[in-house]
């Protein structure tokens, strides 16, 4: 049980010198929001919206991008609603911190209150006020524990309604969403049924995920990227260290990433391991599962030629997703075996683990057979037994650096058994979600939680909060302030048509994949591995302000 669901109060917190010590960290704020109360916005250019949404947003279709003018206006006492949506991603408290520290510069008697445990805190009515003296513990923090977090959607018209009793018994002026696309297509919902009812409740989202998939022409980067991506660099680099000096193992490295492979390609920019997977580019080559544990074997064979019988090979999560045979026998098992149906119904009364295997062998296509007899049998299990409540195979919990060197070395072990592989799995994955935040993510996430309480003052809902030019020192950068309606699409998920933010996947034609690809031949055959270290707190800007390379590359 969560301390959050009991009288208790918060535990007393035991920091350590380093923690103690980022208390003490004045996050830079950018030149543009400097004087807050000298700060208003205009509406600028036609709506942005596409029409196959409309229908769903009547209310906020019209909205239109916004820019800053000048302001005299006073602003009354706020009182602001704070929610932690999905994963967590370094700088949280930040945004909480600096969206505290706005509202009582905007007027010293405004409140935040924080929504418990994520969206299902909304829906219960759960709070907590956050005073100075509890935020004094949480800046430059990492992790989401001051409010929890949570995966709760608002979807039901019960969800709504208990939404809309939660912001009115709070009074509140504004409701902030801090999360990812998920959670910012459920505040574009939330706005419009807000402004349907009349209630004054301004809605904002600010971008949050480790994945880096939330980006888009207006946000250039969501929180939390940049420390996760450091922090997995830095055990990377470590491990590429220990590579080199045994000499004797392939360090299949999993990193975080399900829908895209932005974390995998950063990291390998930063780390120059000998091979780095990517998703989008297995799915443009239309590279099948055994294409991509040849191209394994093949670099083994060309390292162990030159006397390397070890390396680095770095796995995003959801690379099997990219597969197209993999994907499709994704999609036929889950047709075949959805709840209820009679092969489920078949399976459910088959005990014996190779039974249900032939069984379902029996049952496939002749294209989707190959892909599965070509698996392991624990994975060939693993994709009948550990299914969603709807039946759907769990494609994230598939060991994908494990399968990718059972494959390898069975290949292997029939072409070429003289070649000595010896292998490792790692999987770099929740370490980064709650890291201390680097500086970047420091700063970056205390000037949104200022640009949200603009946006509460000034009455605006329905927007995302941005800043643009962030390769660039922070007093340099721009805020944006974009209709969340903007950036919704309609896409097909689970054979139904839904409204979404468009999750954003590695650009093959930008600058930063580019460059990788441009150097990743050297990485093959030489080591050349890049050891960065831990994340630089204190010490001369070129260590401690680092932000990430694809930024700079793509943006800079």
């Amino acid at each position: 049980m969560s301390i959050f669901d009991t009288d208790q109060k918060l535990p007393e917190l035991e920091l350590s010198p380093l923690q103690k010590e980022r208390l003490e960290y004045r996050p830079s704020i950018c030149d543009s929001l400097q004087n807050l109360e000298g700060i208003d916005f205009q509406e600028n250019g036609l709506p942005l919206t596409d029409a196959a949404i409309v229908p769903s947003f009547t209310q906020l279709s019209y909205r239109k991008t916004v820019i800053f003018a000048k302001s005299e206006k006073q602003c009354a006492p706020l009182k602001v609603g704070v929610v932690l949506s999905g994963g967590q991603a370094a700088g949280g408290h930040n945004v909480i911190s600096g969206l505290y520290d706005a509202l009582i510069e905007l007027n010293p008697d405004s409140t935040l209150i924080g929504f418990l445990n994520g969206p299902g805190g909304i829906i219960r009515n759960k709070t907590l006020e956050i005073t100075k003296e509890l935020l004094a513990n949480f800046r430059n923090q990492g992790g989401f524990d001051l409010i929890g977090s949570g995966r709760t959607k608002v979807e039901t018209p019960e969800q709504f309604k208990a939404a809309h009793h939660a912001v009115n018994e709070n009074e509140l002026d504004g409701l902030i969403i801090v999360g990812g696309d998920d959670s910012n297509t459920n505040a574009a919902f939330l706005a419009e049924y807000f402004y349907s009812l009349g209630c004054k409740t301004c809605v904002v989202g600010v971008p949050k995920t480790i994945d880096g998939d939330l980006q888009n022409e207006a946000i250039e980067l969501p929180f939390g990227f940049d420390t996760a991506c450091k922090t997995y660099s830095e055990i990377i680099g470590n491990i590429a260290r220990d590579c080199i000096s045994a000499k004797k193992y392939y360090y299949f490295i999993k990193l975080m990433g399900r829908s895209a492979s932005h974390i995998t390609l950063e990291c390998a920019l930063q780390s120059q391991p000998n091979l780095a997977l990517i998703g989008e580019e297995i799915e443009a080559k239309k590279m099948k599962l055994s294409d991509v544990v040849q191209q394994l074997a093949d670099l083994v064979k060309d390292r162990s030629k030159l006397g390397f019988d070890y390396g680095v090979v770095l796995v995003p999560e959801g690379i099997v997703e990219f597969m197209p045979d993999i994907r499709a026998l994704i999609l036929e098992l889950n047709k075949m075996l959805a709840r209820g149906s009679a092969d489920a119904v078949m399976l459910e009364r088959t005990f014996n683990a190779l039974d249900k295997i032939n069984y379902v062998i029996s049952k496939l296509s002749a294209e989707t057979r190959d892909s599965y007899k070509l698996l392991p049998q624990d994975i060939q299990l693993q994709l009948l037994i550990d299914r969603d409540p709807h039946g759907n195979v769990q494609v994230s919990r598939i060991d994908s650096e494990r399968l990718l060197m059972q494959l390898t070395r069975e290949l292997l072990t029939r072409t070429d058994p003289s070649i000595k592989f010896s292998c490792q799995p790692i999987f770099c994955g929740y370490e980064g979600r709650s890291s201390l935040p680097s500086n970047f993510d420091a700063n970056y996430c205390y000037n949104l939680g200022r640009l949200a309480a603009l946006l509460v003052a000034r009455k605006r809902s329905g927007f995302m909060v941005s800043f643009g030019k962030l390769a660039k020192p922070v007093d340099s950068w721009e805020p944006r302030v974009t209709p969340l309606v903007a950036m919704l699409t309609v896409e097909e998920r689970d054979g139904k048509a839904k409204v979404v933010i468009k999750k954003a996947l590695v650009d093959l034609k930008g600058k930063a994949f580019a460059d990788f690809a441009q150097k990743r031949t050297t990485w093959r055959l030489k080591d050349q591995y890049c050891q960065r270290g831990p994340i630089q707190f204190f010490g001369p800007s070129e260590l401690t302000d680092t932000v990430p390379l694809s930024l700079v590359l793509n943006r800079g």
